[in-house]
C-alpha cells in the first residue's frame, strides 16, 4: 500500500497549525449550522484556476462545482448520470444561492481540445471528447476562422463558452424562474491564468472586461 502524498501530508498540518485555527470558530458554526453559501460558482477543474483561491474566500462561503472547461448543459432530465445539473439543483432548490457565476480561464485545456480537430481521444470511453461536444458548433466556426490567430482562437472560445453555458443555465426552470422574480442572478468571468486577472462580463451586451485591482 502507497503511502499517502507527504507534500499534501505537509500542507494539511500547515493548515491545522494555521488557516484552520485562525477560522476554528468559523468551522464549528459550520459545522453545527450548515452551510449557507450565497454564491455558486462553475468553475473548470484546471489546478491552476480554483475559484476559492481567486476570490480569497472563507469557510462557506461558496459552493463550487468543476468540471471540464466550466461547461453546463442544458436541462435534460433522463436516466442519465449529470453531476453539474446535480450541484445546480442542490445549490439553488436548497442552498437558495442568490449568485451564480460561471467562471473560464486562459489556456483552457478543454477548449484547446475542442479547437483541435486532429485531437486524438484520451481512452475508448472519449470522455473529455463526448463533454466538448457541447460547444462543437461554436468550436467548429471559430477554429475555421482564418482571420484570428491561435491565441485568439483560444480566447474567443473560452469566453463564448461562458456566454454558452449561462444561456444553458436559464433553460433550467427552477434558474429561470428565480432569476424572473430578482432572486437569482447569473455572472460570467474569466481569468487570466498568466496575469492574474480576472474580467468579468457585461450582463447586457457579453462583453468582458478587466476587474479593477487593489
Amino acid at each position: 500500500m502507497s503511502d499517502f502524498p507527504q507534500k499534501l501530508m505537509n500542507g494539511y498540518q500547515e493548515f491545522r497549525s494555521g488557516n484552520f485555527l485562525e477560522e476554528k470558530q468559523r468551522y464549528e458554526e459550520l459545522a453545527e449550522k450548515g452551510q449557507k453559501p450565497q454564491t455558486m460558482v462553475i468553475a473548470c477543474c484546471d489546478s491552476r484556476s480554483a475559484p476559492e483561491t481567486i476570490f480569497n474566500a472563507h469557510p462557506g462561503e461558496m459552493f463550487v462545482v468543476r468540471n471540464v472547461a466550466n461547461l453546463v448543459p442544458p436541462y435534460g432530465p433522463d436516466d442519465g448520470f449529470h453531476s453539474t445539473s446535480a450541484a445546480l439543483e442542490f445549490a439553488v432548490q436548497s442552498l437558495r444561492v442568490k449568485n451564480i457565476i460561471v467562471m473560464g480561464h486562459g489556456r483552457c485545456g478543454g477548449i484547446g481540445a475542442a479547437l483541435d480537430p486532429n485531437m486524438e481521444p484520451l481512452s475508448p470511453g472519449d470522455f473529455i471528447g463526448r463533454w466538448m461536444e457541447l460547444l462543437k458548433p461554436t468550436a467548429e466556426s471559430i477554429a475555421n476562422n482564418d482571420l484570428m490567430t491561435a491565441t485568439e482562437r483560444q480566447t474567443a472560445l473560452e469566453r463564448i463558452s461562458i456566454r454558452h453555458s449561462i444561456d444553458n443555465l436559464r433553460t433550467f426552470p427552477c434558474v429561470s424562474i428565480l432569476e424572473g422574480r430578482g432572486k437569482l442572478t447569473l455572472h460570467g468571468a474569466w481569468f487570466d491564468i498568466s496575469l492574474g486577472e480576472l474580467w468579468t462580463m457585461n450582463s447586457e451586451t457579453g462583453d468582458f472586461s478587466r476587474a479593477p485591482m487593489a
